[in-house]
Formats: C-alpha cells, structure tokens, sequence
C-alpha cells in the first residue's frame, strides 16, 4: 500500500499569541491517537496533562508525556485533541481522522476532505444494532 504524509497545521488553542506550525504527518489509520516530537510540543508551549503507557511496533511498553489541547487543521476542518509526545515526526491517526471527518484515499494515497460531507464534518452519533 505504502506510506502516506500530509500536512497539518498544528495550534495551541489557549495561547493564540504562539503561530501555528504547519507539519508533515505521517498518517496511520490503525494508530489511534496524534503523536508530536518533543520539538513540536515545546515549540507550541503544550502543557503536560499526564503520562500514558504505550505499546510499540516490538511489542515494548513505555511511559509518554500526554499533551493537550491541540487544535489540529486540515483543510476546511479542525479538531481539539490531546497528543501523545514520541518519536521524530508527527504522526495523524484515527481519532483526529475521525473527529475531522478525512479519509485516507488509497489508490493515490493522499488525505482528503470527506467527499460525502463536503462542507461540514460528518458523524455518527448513535449505536449499532
């Protein structure tokens, strides 16, 4: 299939005086949560709310600094999440994806605004049966 970037921009929503920061992520539909480099989150002035165990690609355990919140762009969408601090790039999963209505289009592996709900973010707010 292949590996998928695209840019965000990234904003700490509590101090609008600090710019936003365009990035390019690295973009895993099977990760859950958006990850930032130490970079990035000092770079935005991210507070520490917690640490948080994660499990990585070898199996191993370890502790991250969870910072929040984070308002995340793409396009005509926005979301407020809180990230986890890793690794050397930025990394968009699901619930970012989710919450901003995307969808990963595979045959050109690219990023794109649902189609389906063009203007306004869509999602399902009821159970299954």
């Amino acid at each position: 299939m292949g590996i998928t970037h695209t840019k965000l921009i990234l904003a700490n929503p509590v101090k609008r005086d600090l710019a936003p920061l365009e990035v390019s992520a690295l973009v895993d539909t099977v990760a859950m949560h958006l990850c930032i480099p130490q970079h990035i989150a000092l770079q935005l002035d991210l507070g520490e709310q917690e640490k948080r165990e994660v499990t990585l690609a070898d199996g191993s355990k370890r502790l991250v600094p969870y910072v929040g919140p984070v308002e995340v762009r793409f396009g005509n969408r926005r979301c407020f999440v809180g990230a986890m601090v890793m690794g050397d790039e930025s990394l968009l999963g699901a619930i970012p994806m989710e919450d901003m209505d995307l969808v990963l289009r595979h045959v050109t592996r690219e990023v794109m605004v649902n189609p389906s709900s063009p203007n306004i973010p869509s999602s399902m707010a009821k159970g299954c049966r």
